[in-house]
């Protein structure tokens, strides 16, 4: 109600907001397009997961801008990026920091890891074994980091982008079921088509290569997020999602349930709601759509489903069990009267 924040009537984000919060994000947009080219939904569920206050990861081909794409991001929003490149010989101090002994005081200081900043892009996590991945895990769920006996907190904004090469097998790790649950989106980076590829190739290889210039910065960007909590979700819907959750773990048919050996946990229930909540708002909506949710749920849930070995040999993947379970049931929200 106080600066036209909120409507009076039904006590969530009003439309004005909504609008004006869209504009902004458009902007941040069309700065990260002056330097990608194509990946229209990546950049979006980029900004979502930011909005959402989560985590990305990013799976797809080397040479796809994976790395230029936060790095944009980061300078359309005026805050801090680091790059990490993950290997075998990764230690977890080489993330989060150390105490280092000052011969001079006679005491000991931190000295803090590149986890201390605003967007972390961890490239190629699975190269790194389980004891460095999992130094993420505090940084990532509590938004804190314990070096030695002290901890401390993240600045905010704080978003992680960890990628995946899906070629090579060798020399990787594949990341614990309890870590991706950790990210709200895992993402399939695809190969530009010859239109798109031909500009890459104008663009980044002439005289003038494009400029980002800053659209937002923290202080506007947390007060976006602090709007995604505020944009209204009919309780029919929410129910919808929480249906959809509840079908990956008991499907409605016998080949599904076959197929399925683990279903989304309850994070998924919250991911696709927070995931939705911010596209509405990209959208300049106040309230989420059945449409949003739809939208969302391979990126929100893929990561999240661990098939069976029938239904692997079946030649099934998660993005095929959705599809199947998504056809099966009604729209979110319809099944109770949205």
């Amino acid at each position: 109600m106080t600066d036209g924040l909120y409507d009076g009537e039904t006590g969530r984000l009003s439309p004005e907001r909504a609008q004006e919060a869209a504009a902004l994000l458009e902007r941040a947009l069309y700065e990260m397009k002056k330097v990608i080219v194509g990946q229209q939904d990546l950049l979006e569920r980029l900004l979502i997961a930011l909005m959402a206050q989560g985590h990305a990861l990013v799976e797809g081909a080397p040479g796809l801008a994976k790395t230029l794409m936060l790095k944009s991001l980061a300078q359309a929003l005026s805050v801090g990026f680091k790059r990490i490149q993950f290997t075998p010989d990764l230690l977890p101090s080489d993330l989060i920091g150390a105490r280092i002994f000052n011969p001079a005081t006679g005491e000991f200081a931190t000295e803090p890891g590149p986890l201390f900043t605003n967007f972390v892009l961890a490239d190629e996590i699975n190269r790194a074994p389980a004891k460095v991945q999992s130094a993420l895990l505090e940084a990532m769920q509590e938004r804190q980091i314990t070096v030695g006996r002290q901890t401390f907190a993240l600045e905010a904004p704080f978003l992680v982008m960890a990628t995946q090469n899906p070629i090579e097998s060798e020399g990787t790790y594949a990341l614990p079921e309890a870590q991706l649950d950790r990210f709200l989106f895992k993402l399939l980076a695809a190969y530009p088509d010859a239109r798109e590829e031909a500009v890459i190739v104008q663009r980044m290889t002439g005289a003038d290569i494009p400029q980002i210039s800053p659209v937002l910065d923290a202080d506007a960007l947390l007060r976006l997020c602090d709007w995604v909590g505020k944009v209204y979700i009919d309780p029919a819907l929410a129910h919808g999602i929480v249906d959809l959750i509840q079908a990956t773990r008991r499907p409605p048919t016998n080949a599904l349930t076959r197929a399925i050996q683990f279903g989304a946990s309850p994070r998924g229930s919250l991911a696709l709601t927070m995931a939705s909540k911010a596209m509405a708002l990209m959208r300049g909506r106040d309230y989420v759509r059945s449409e949003d949710v739809t939208a969302l749920a391979h990126d929100c849930l893929r990561h999240r489903i661990i098939l069976s070995y029938e239904g692997l040999a079946a030649g099934m993947t998660p993005d095929s069990f959705l599809d199947e379970l998504l056809t099966l049931l009604p729209p979110p929200g319809a099944s109770r009267g949205a």
